[in-house]
Formats: structure tokens, sequence, C-alpha cells
């Protein structure tokens, strides 16, 4: 069967490779370089805009839950991100140019993929087709769904933190470590005492911030700019991404009043990023602000941070567990413009995509994929969530289903060693699960 897929990155990459793969045409429609989005700068698929990170590499977290889940279904997008990995404690993070190289590559040389540079403002609700332009979906093509499905549109504003040069960092002045120790010395960290946190905190309140031009437009909770986080209250910072615990400075011993972590940002580890430090600041405040950090005096910016607005649609009242349109039965939308947030659960949202085309193809009905996996539970999320209060959701583990009574208790809670422990096996718990129940399905639905 011939699939149309609209916009290559991560999870348009993703479906299209997986549909290719299995033996299916694919016209991978992607409108960069002829049109450019206000955040994107390369022609490239799978570029990461925001971070260069996919998150936790934990086996027990969500997304360590979700990564395994990925790699048992063969995921181009994470086979490419562990061949271009870069030190990130133990995080999952990724040269972005190599990267999305790799994910390039893979797809212009697969012979089931048409790869076709145009913008597509409305596509033909007869052919099978895949929405997944991501959360900077072109005006044209948004208004047209939002009309197709009788559904508003909604938005939430997404910022980006800078990279700075690593030859302009002090080394004399930070310290290499993880948190904790975890994946060795891999983050450069920036000490500030009390008076140096004060100074800086008083900076970021007073800089401008860039205007926003949708008032009513609210900001993704898990990814707020460093101003609006500190406009909470003078310790938010110390206690979000300026969290200094488990971070030991060994000229001193302990961990500093505050810290800021710089994170490689590619394989040759010329650049860095200021990690949690998306901001909507002024390029000029930006410069001036950042410089009051210990080691970046003299900072010289490969980018500045940024804000822009993105889209989503409202998911339980568009689409079903199988991120089918319910009001066009041929169209699919997968990626963050599905309400999903991050890359990692856009990639999975595209492979998830593919695996109900196929079954499509085939004058299947598709099965929704088991709830005890963490794919499950996040397209559950989507189509059964309230449309009232819907917003986008990153993967955790409480969108998982209950672990029966019994199976852990308090007497697992002490020979587990604590929270942190039964946390662990909780984590441990529901993985073991989760894999089973995608075996099982994969056997089931003869994927």
């Amino acid at each position: 069967m011939e699939f149309d897929v609209i916009g290559a990155g991560l999870a348009g990459a993703e479906a299209a490779w997986q549909l290719a793969s299995h033996g299916h045409v694919v016209n991978l429609h992607e409108m960069r370089p002829q049109a450019q989005t206000p955040a994107h700068q390369t022609d490239q698929a799978a570029e990461m805009v925001c971070s260069n990170s996919f998150k936790s590499d934990d086996p027990n977290s969500a997304t360590g839950i979700l990564k395994a889940e990925l790699e048992r279904l063969d995921s181009l997008i994470l086979r490419c991100a562990r061949a271009t990995r870069v030190p990130a404690g133990n995080s999952l993070a990724v040269d972005r140019a190599a990267f999305s190289a790799a994910v390039t590559s893979a797809l212009r040389d697969h012979p089931g993929i048409r790869w076709i540079t145009d913008t597509v403002a409305r596509p033909d609700p007869q052919r099978p087709t895949l929405i997944a332009t991501g959360p900077l979906t072109a005006d044209p093509l948004a208004e047209w769904l939002a009309a197709a499905v009788g559904s508003e549109r909604l938005h939430f504003y997404d910022a980006i933190a800078p990279i700075v040069d690593r030859d302009s960092i002090d080394l004399s002045v930070v310290f290499a470590a993880s948190r904790y120790g975890k994946g060795g010395s891999d983050f450069y960290n920036c000490p500030l005492d009390q008076e140096a946190y004060e100074r800086f905190l008083d900076a970021l309140l007073a800089a401008p911030r860039a205007p926003l031009h949708d008032f009513d437009t609210p900001y993704f909770e898990a990814c707020l700019p460093i101003e609006v986080m500190a406009d909470r209250g003078r310790e938010t910072l110390r206690h979000g991404p300026m969290k200094p615990v488990g971070l030991d400075d060994p000229r001193t011993g302990r961990y500093p009043y505050a810290v800021v972590q710089l994170r490689q940002d590619d394989l040759a580890g010329e650049h860095f990023n200021l990690v949690g430090f998306q901001t909507r600041l002024t390029w000029g405040a930006q410069q001036e602000v950042f410089r009051l950090i210990p080691g970046l005096e003299r900072a010289e910016f490969a980018r500045l941070g940024s804000i822009h607005r993105n889209t989503y649609v409202n998911a339980p009242r568009v689409l079903d567990a199988q991120l089918r349109v319910k009001a066009l039965p041929r169209l699919w939308i997968a990626g963050q413009v599905s309400g999903v947030e991050g890359y990692l659960e856009s990639a999975a949202g595209g492979l998830a995509a593919s695996l109900f085309m196929r079954q499509h193809a085939q004058d299947r009905e598709p099965a929704p994929l088991p709830r005890e996996t963490m794919l499950g539970s996040l397209l559950h999320y989507l189509a059964h969530a309230s449309p009232k209060d819907f917003c986008p959701t990153n993967a955790m583990i409480g969108l998982l289903p209950e672990i029966p009574g019994g199976i852990l208790d308090h007497r697992m809670l002490k020979r587990a060693g604590g929270l942190r422990g039964l946390k662990q096996a909780k984590g441990a718990y529901h993985r073991e699960r989760a894999l089973a129940a995608l075996e099982a399905h994969i056997a089931e639905a003869k994927l």
C-alpha cells in the first residue's frame, strides 16, 4: 500500500522508515527548506530544536521503559540516537547535527521512501495519511485540520535554552561532575554562592523579555522559561534547574548554594547548552544576565534562547486509541501535534502510528497497544483524558495501571532499602510487565 506522511520530524521520520521497512511505499512530505519555521535552522529530518536530550536512561524510569519498548520494535530514532550520543550522565543526549544527518540518510537512502519537498495545506482524506507536522504546523494545514475534525486548535508556549562555546567557559571556575556520580563527570557545573545567586536572580527578574503575541496562550509547565520559574519565588530555581544537591564541588567537598549545569551538545565537545535554562529574555539581556554565572563571564553564545508557540489538537475529542482521527478513518496524527510532549514520546507516537497503519493496509482493525506498556498508556491518555482539561503529557509512571495489591508491600519497602529502593522496585515491576505485555501483543497482532 502507498502512504502519505506529512512532516519529517521525529514522529514522521520514524513512521516513514517503519512503513517502508515493512514493504510499503511512502511519500514523505517536508516543507523545509522551501518554508521554514520560527525554530528550525536546517532542512534535515528529525531536527532537535529545544534540547539534545532523550531524557533518562535509567531502565526503570518511565523513559527507560519507553526506550526498551522502542528498541524491541526496532526504532530508527533510538538507533540513531545511540549511535550519535554524547556524554550526559544517566541521560541519552546526542550530537544534534550528527543525529539528524543519520536519520536523514536512512530516509533518503531507503528505496521505499520518496522524499518530497513541498508544503501540504490540504491532504486527500481518501488517501491513508499520517500528519506528523509537529508543534510548529504551518497555519494552512492546522486550519484545515481544525475545520475537518470540528475541533479547536490549542496552543502553548515552548522555549529554547542557549548554547555556549566550550572555549569561552572558564574551566578554572567550573567543575566536572554528574549528579550523585551517575554517568561519570559528564557535565560542567557552574557553582554559585548565596551572594552570586541573589545577584543573578535580581538581574534575571529585572531583565526585559521578548513580547508574546497571544496573551491567553499558556506555557508548557514541564518546560517553563527560567525567568517564569523565578517569578514564582526566589527559592524556586534552587529546587529546580539550579538544584545543587548531589553535585559536590571537589574543591570544597560539598555541594554549593546553587549550580548551573552545562551539557555537551555535539560529539566534538565544542558546544554546551545550559540545562533547564530555556528563556524568553531578549537576546541582549540573555548575554548580560547569563554572563553573571560564575564560569560564564566571557561566554560566547553559539545560539541564544528563544520562545515559540506550539500547536496541538484536543486529542480526546479528535483521536481514538490508535491515533486515528475519529471523523476521518484514513487519517492518523502522531508526534507533538497529537498531544504528547518530548522527543522520545514523539518518535514513539510515530512508531505506534506505523503499526496501526500497517494493520489497516491488511484490512485488519488496528489493535490498541496494551495499557501495561508505556506507549499504550500514552495513547490511552490521549484518547481518554478529559477534553475540557486536556494538555500535552510526557511519559510518566503515573500513566501506567496500578500495581496489583500485595505484590509490593511494606516488607518489600524495608528490603528495598527505603523509598528510593521501593521506587526502583516499582519501576522494575512496571518494566517487566510492560515488556511481557508487548511481546504478547506482537505475537497476537502479528506485527
